[in-house]
């Protein structure tokens, strides 16, 4: 298998580039290339974005690249994610493309594309600690689609976010089918108060209460609350739930960690 890397939204570092490498020729079952594109600044961003979309759209359109993996999270893959689904190349249909936290919206717009998005590890992760492990899980998904590397309780279409990237596609372009689906959702670095609101304004959207259920992830550095909120994480998920009458599914195995797990994109109809 052949696995490029591109950078959409902020620059990887060198050093996860050459220890990602390592964890490959160590394993011998794949072949990584990572694009010079990765490396470069441009403010907050892995270069501007005219060269964080060509990047994106030459291994999109190159045969001889079996999956596309996303070398990190940040921002500003949005900026380009409505560009990137323009005239689509052939080669694009027979790809995996692969990451989480900001990527979510590349992957939403490709599912609704007809391609295949799969919530997992990235590249970047390798510098977390246990992230060895995080990035083999996502190299065994990648290889030989091996279902230990599965979230543990998928049991029918599904779909993994960041409550924030969630919230901000709903209602653009990008915003897939969800009418089915197992959501699963993750946070991180956020105030109470956001998640308060970012779940008032998620379980709003007419398009999520056609779910099946909600799933939550990991929510982990949270911002100092002052005053106390008055609810954690798990009370406020589960509370705008039973608001909207979507049913609340429990927690799930993903996050901003080397644990998160692999949610492939999937509807009922795919």
């Amino acid at each position: 298998m052949r696995i490029a890397v591109v950078a959409p939204s902020c620059p990887l570092k060198r050093e996860a580039a050459a220890a990602v490498k390592a964890i490959v020729e160590e394993r011998g079952d794949c072949e990584l290339t990572i694009h010079a594109q990765c490396f470069l600044s441009d403010g907050h961003f892995a270069g501007p974005d005219q060269a964080r979309l060509e990047a994106l759209r030459e291994v999109m359109a190159d045969p001889a690249v079996d999956a596309v993996w996303f070398a990190r999270g940040g921002y500003g893959s949005n900026r380009i994610a409505e560009a990137v689904l323009i005239d689509l190349p052939q080669a694009t249909r027979s790809k995996i493309f692969m990451g989480y936290s900001d990527a979510g919206f590349l992957l939403a717009g490709f599912h609704k594309a007809g391609l295949n998005a799969v919530w997992g590890p990235m590249p970047q992760d390798v510098l977390r600690e246990g992230g060895k492990a995080g990035v083999n899980r996502a190299l065994d998904w990648l290889v030989r689609r091996d279902v230990a590397a599965l979230e543990p309780a998928l049991d029918g279409p599904a779909m993994a976010f960041n409550l924030t990237v969630l919230s901000n596609l709903l209602g653009t372009p990008l915003e897939p089918d969800f009418s089915g689906i197992d959501l699963l959702i993750e946070e991180v670095n956020e105030h109470l108060y956001a998640i308060d609101r970012s779940m008032f304004h998620v379980t709003a959207s007419l398009a999520i209460r056609k779910i099946r259920r909600l799933r939550l992830g990991r929510v982990s550095d949270i911002l100092p609350n002052d005053p106390d909120f008055g609810a954690d994480d798990a009370a406020i998920v589960e509370q705008w739930c039973t608001r909207s009458g979507i049913v609340f599914g429990g927690r799930a195995d993903i996050g901003h960690d080397s644990a998160n797990r692999i949610v492939p994109f999937s509807t009922e109809n795919r």
